[in-house]
């Protein structure tokens, strides 16, 4: 008899002792929205990002690894506006996964929950890398995030109903934290108000709109084309004539063409992380506009 109970207390034990096991299998397109997914989803989620702070999402393969992941998701998590366009639509029909598909509850646009920027009035393919529905990245805008989360803390909800509490507990700790530092951050970033920037891509329009910064120049002669030598040298003239107060450019980026601008003006240039993973210090969302703040704030002063 005593083998038996001592079974019993031991499969008893296990069962407690088990970790828990995650409701929802979550792609996400990106790093940001990772990092609010396990924010809000906690171990109720499993949750895999496609792509590193240090790649460009516009340029991204479809890996047939890429597609077993999609395959396999109940939530798919992305920037939309057209940012994934180049490789998206491929991962999705090679899925075969129905619960992800466009219009279904399984597929999650962020861009859609926010109020977006730079829509343009003509599309047209000889101004560069123009997004009809509006600049996709607006992730860098801290009250997007906001708007974003309570938007994604529904659709758990009703994908997974039956952790709903815990969703609920989770997005309303999460709002509170997030007014608590976009507060500070408020604070924080008012001495960049009114300063010139230099802009690598369009990346970093959210965070100009929010923080009052002025975009004064783009090392890019067009969005998503490169720096040309003959841009960057008219660039150069031009902020002799009119200079700004900080280059900056991505995680992602190649620095060279900043570094050229910032030799040949003495206008300092900063690497900002873009999205979470992009710097030591940007390990989760709170650390992006920490660091992302502080460094520009270092490089103007």
């Amino acid at each position: 008899m005593k083998p038996i109970i001592r079974v019993l207390s031991g499969l008893s034990l296990a069962i407690f002792a088990a970790p828990s096991i995650a409701a929802l299998n979550i792609f996400a397109c990106e790093q940001e929205w990772a990092a609010l997914a396990q924010e809000l989803a906690g171990d109720k989620a499993s949750v895999y990002s496609a792509t590193t702070a240090l790649q460009d999402v516009h340029k991204v393969e479809a890996r047939p690894s890429l597609i077993a992941r999609v395959r396999s998701a109940d939530l798919l998590i992305c920037s939309g506006s057209e940012l994934e366009v180049g490789w998206l639509p491929l991962l999705l029909t090679q899925s075969g996964n129905a619960k992800i598909q466009l219009g279904s509850a399984g597929y999650f646009e962020a861009s859609q929950f926010v109020p977006k920027l730079e829509i343009p009035k003509v599309v047209d393919r000889a101004l560069g890398d123009v997004h009809p529905s509006g600049n996709p990245h607006v992730h860098l805008d801290p009250r997007n995030i906001a708007r974003v989360a309570e938007a994604l803390t529904e659709r758990f909800v009703q994908l997974d109903p039956a952790n709903t509490d815990i969703y609920k507990a989770r997005g309303n700790s999460f709002r509170e934290r997030w007014r608590a530092a976009l507060s500070r951050w408020e604070q924080q970033a008012a001495p960049l108000k009114g300063v010139p920037v230099v802009v690598y891509h369009k990346d970093m329009s959210y965070f100009i709109n929010w923080s009052g910064m002025r975009e004064a120049g783009s090392l890019e002669p067009k969005p998503g084309l490169p720096p040309t030598p003959a841009h960057l040298a008219e660039l150069v003239e031009r902020m002799k004539r009119e200079p700004a107060k900080v280059v900056v450019y991505s995680a992602y980026n190649s620095p060279r063409a900043a570094e050229f601008l910032s030799e040949r003006t003495k206008i300092p240039s900063v690497m900002l992380p873009f999205t979470v993973g992009g710097t030591d210090r940007a390990k989760d969302l709170f650390g992006l506009f920490d660091d992302t703040i502080g460094r520009l704030l270092a490089t103007v002063k």
